[in-house]
């Protein structure tokens, strides 16, 4: 009796075993269709150094702590960096090159459309200007950038201030509103 009760426990064991393995998928479909509810990213990246190139040529390097993947999103697939980045870009074979900062960031890759948010500071370093700002959004497919918030554009000669801009990624063709600004007026000429 003991060794027929036995008996009926392996079977029951080795069926609900057969049973569990055959249940489980390998279908990727509903892996990231798991991720896409439980809104989690299907890759995460830390202390990324990323080098962009075109023709073998360095164009921008891309540094962040942190970069969460959500590219399984069907309507607006994006990349969130929650700790922050750093983007360099050069121009003129390298001899040019432009620093953008911000505490957080998104980019969406349909429409190409950057977010960043937080102490953003993009440099110019062939004209030497720098605007601080809380957020900034850029259009990667023009090299736009915009916002509607508070900034301070600093140059060799003039602080501008005010609220909302437009400008090339580089800071050049400036659209500012709202503003009010500093110049420094050389009297000897």
């Amino acid at each position: 009796m003991r060794l027929h009760t036995h008996i009926n426990i392996k079977n029951i064991v080795t069926i609900s075993l057969v049973a569990m393995f055959f249940s489980c998928a390998n279908n990727s479909d509903q892996v990231k269709d798991l991720f896409l509810t439980k809104n989690m990213p299907v890759g995460v990246a830390k202390d990324t150094y990323h080098v962009y190139k075109d023709s073998g040529l360095i164009t921008s390097k891309l540094i962040t702590p942190l970069l969460k993947d959500f590219s399984n999103r069907k309507e607006h697939p994006y990349n969130e960096f929650p700790d922050g980045l750093v983007l360099i870009s050069f121009t003129n074979n390298g001899k040019d090159s432009i620093t953008i900062r911000g505490d957080y960031g998104l980019s969406y890759s349909k429409t190409l459309i950057s977010e960043l948010k937080g102490n953003v500071v993009i440099i110019n370093h062939k004209d030497k200007s720098k605007l601080e700002t809380e957020q900034l959004f850029w259009d990667q497919n023009t090299d736009y950038c915009y916002s509607e918030k508070k900034f301070t554009l600093t140059t060799e000669t003039d602080v501008v201030n005010g609220i909302g801009f437009e400008s090339k990624k580089d800071l050049s063709k400036f659209l500012a509103k709202k503003t009010t600004s500093q110049h420094l007026i050389n009297e000897n000429k």
